[in-house]
């Protein structure tokens, strides 16, 4: 069983113009290894902020608060380490990384994660199996990272990096959008495999109930104004999609 814990998390960005601007504003929330946190808001209120402070952008500096993982400070580990630590962010847009293929990115991914390289004949059928599930080309593996990949397979990739490096948690930020219903499928079940085979923990932010269809929660948390405002279970992210974020935003506005 694994834990990882925020509390009181406090973030700030320094915008183009050279000004200060508080994005998160106290987020406190635990998730333990085998739950699935669903975090749904509306755009700008903060939820990318709080998946890439989580991974380490440099980007976004933490004014306040703590993230643990097992009781290790995170925020005091560098980015690679915090994915050794058993952290994966798949972000909502997938960066291109040209004349670096597939097949070399993920092996190396792997042998740094697991601290030595894969046997080569155990990786290739473990791979194979991956990229089957995941309804993914096998000539892919020879394609430059993400170059030239639809949005849909872009998503499939991370995935599939999910798969491989077998993290005790991960961060999906929006990875439903741009998607089809034929992908969103595929893409889910790799999420529910991920899960079942790791007893991983899901921290899942998205702005609609058509992956929770799919991906089933055990809770589901309001993001507004850069902080949880309400959390519950399913039921939550129903009403969500029947009514929108009204009730929310209109409390966190008199606030």
């Amino acid at each position: 069983m694994s834990t990882l814990e925020i509390k009181d998390l406090h973030v700030e960005i320094t915008t183009a113009e050279g000004e200060t601007k508080q994005i998160l504003t106290g987020v406190t929330l635990t998730i333990n290894s085998g739950e699935t946190h669903a975090i749904m808001g509306p755009n700008g209120s903060g939820k990318s902020t709080l998946s890439y402070a989580i991974a380490g952008h440099p980007k976004y500096t933490i004014t306040q608060g703590s993230i643990t993982l097992d009781g290790e400070d995170v925020l005091e580990m560098s980015v690679d380490e915090r994915a050794r630590a058993g952290l994966f962010l798949a972000m909502q847009y997938p960066v291109e990384v040209p004349g670096v293929s597939m097949s070399n990115f993920l092996r190396t991914a792997a042998t740094a994660v697991r601290g030595e390289a894969p046997k080569l004949r155990h990786w290739v059928k473990e791979v194979k199996t991956a990229m089957t599930e995941l309804e993914i080309d096998p000539s892919f593996g020879e394609r430059s990272v993400n170059e030239g990949f639809s949005g849909g397979e872009k998503k499939r990739h991370e995935i599939l990096q999910l798969g491989l490096l077998k993290p005790k948690f991960a961060i999906l930020d929006e990875t439903d959008s741009g998607l089809d219903v034929d992908a969103l499928r595929v893409v889910s079940e790799g999420v529910n495999k991920y899960k079942e085979r790791e007893e991983g923990g899901l921290l899942l932010i998205t702005h609609y109930t058509r992956i929770l269809r799919y991906i089933k929660p055990d809770f589901v948390h309001v993001f507004v104004g850069g902080r949880i405002v309400e959390s519950g279970a399913e039921e939550l992210a129903n009403e969500l999609d029947a009514n929108g974020y009204v009730r929310f935003t209109s409390v966190a506005a008199g606030a």
